[in-house]
């Protein structure tokens, strides 16, 4: 009877010892898993931030007014080149057919 008992509390200790490793091997795995997420968050974090510098970078005012005279083509209002547009007599006689029902 009392080797019975002794071999079943070797087995319950085997059994304890084994489910212990296991569980050390989880949570050393689990940790390692947090480590390197922590590490790639703090990667993201970093290129988020060079990102938003890139980009408050490329807004300026004088980047995006030379990209519109280089690219688009476009200039600045002046006195100069102002173009005022005249409604001569046929124009305003249609403006007003076209408005009444």
């Amino acid at each position: 009877m009392m080797a019975r008992l002794n071999i079943l509390l070797a087995v319950v200790l085997l059994l304890s010892c084994f489910w212990l490793v296991r569980t050390s091997y989880e949570s050393r795995r689990l940790f390692v898993e947090l480590e390197k997420a922590q590490s790639q968050s703090h990667e993201l974090q970093i290129d988020f931030e060079r990102l938003q510098l890139d980009k408050r970078a490329q807004a300026t005012p004088l980047r995006v007014e030379k990209l519109a005279r280089e690219k688009l083509r476009m200039f600045n209002n002046s006195p100069a080149v102002t173009h005022y547009v005249s409604t001569s007599a046929s124009g305003v006689a249609a403006a007003n057919q076209g408005a009444q029902p």
